[in-house]
């Protein structure tokens, strides 16, 4: 059996599942207690798990980042919660230079398992502050996990995963616009395991890459595209480290063509990444470009025309494919 719930309640039930099961597992953050979270993420926990294991923090991003890192290292598992993950570059001194670097200086004497997790990306009018995609500034630091989800199934199975299995940090990053969003999820306990991309949609003249909410357009593309007889192959990538390239690269044996869709700056991306390892590997199977589609290389402003001018879009995602197919000029 299957149940329809909101992105925050799959969230909700990972932590609070994984809680259950293992007292060494603990949230804390500002406002994940008696506020029940930000955006009602971490909503009844306090009542259920008490305030030893639902912890409210003052707003120093820094200091709790500090005691979870600590904590961690000495046999706990926290989660970590950051309001926004435009927040944590204040603690970017704990998550880069301690918790992603402690193994290797150990001699892999001491690890630890981490998930810091919170809004990500843009949310709407929330000004250039509030409105960073941090994909691949993480993805950049050796010793660290980044997932990305794109839908509340994805992403109780990609959290689970990351509480209870993964010895090393993991960045868990998240859509505010996304946790309204509803989604089946079994009933039955299930795990997604880290560094696996999921073909979300079969097709055979393009592949189209994106992850987290960036999927919807990614989608509706694709939807798009089917009405004029384009039959596009869909990924997400649902982890951005450990990157699974090869099933991009399967993809592209098909369809020969690779477009990628996301929300990051365009310098030293994702895509970039993507687009290095594929013509690398798979240079003999391209039919065109490779091309892909970013968030301008700007702060995003607070204008709602800015804003939609800034970001990737199902239109420009339909007219980048077309040029691939060599469609339109």
């Amino acid at each position: 059996m299957a149940r329809l719930i909101a992105f925050r309640d799959a969230l909700r039930e990972a932590m609070s599942e994984e809680m259950r099961r293992d007292e060494r597992v603990y949230l804390m953050g500002e406002e994940v207690a008696e506020y029940n979270g930000a955006y009602k993420v971490s909503q009844g926990m306090l009542a259920e798990f008490g305030p030893k294991r639902v912890i409210d923090t003052p707003i120093s991003e820094l200091g709790f980042a500090a005691v979870g890192v600590g904590s961690a290292q000495n046999g706990l598992r926290p989660i970590v919660e950051f309001m926004t993950w435009n927040f944590a570059v204040l603690a970017l001194d704990q998550i880069l230079n301690t918790a992603s670097k402690m193994l290797a200086m150990s001699g892999g004497q001491v690890s630890c398992p981490i998930v810091f997790r919170g809004g990500n990306a843009s949310a709407g009018q929330l000004g250039a502050q509030h409105s960073t995609a941090f994909e691949s500034l993480y993805a950049n630091i050796p010793g660290i996990k980044v997932v990305s989800p794109g839908n509340g199934y994805d992403a109780k199975g990609l959290l689970k995963q990351a509480i209870r299995n993964e010895e090393d940090p993991v960045i868990f990053m998240e859509s505010e616009q996304m946790y309204g969003d509803k989604t089946e999820i079994p009933d039955e306990e299930y795990y997604i395991e880290l560094g696996k991309a999921d073909i979300k949609k079969a097709g055979r003249d393009v592949t189209i890459v994106s992850f987290n909410k960036m999927m919807k357009v990614a989608m509706g593309a694709a939807a798009e595209l089917e009405k004029e007889n384009v039959s596009a192959e869909v990924i997400d990538l649902r982890t951005i480290r450990p990157l699974d390239w090869m099933t991009i690269l399967e993809s592209v044996k098909k369809t020969n063509r690779l477009v990628i869709v996301e929300e990051q700056w365009p310098f030293g991306s994702v895509s970039s990444e993507i687009t290095y390892r594929i013509q690398k590997e798979g240079f003999d199977y391209l039919d065109a470009p490779i091309r892909r589609i970013t968030a301008a290389d700007a702060p995003l402003h607070y204008a709602p025309n800015l804003v939609a001018a800034a970001l990737p879009d199902v239109a420009k995602t339909v007219k980048l494919v077309k040029e691939v197919m060599y469609l339109v000029k």
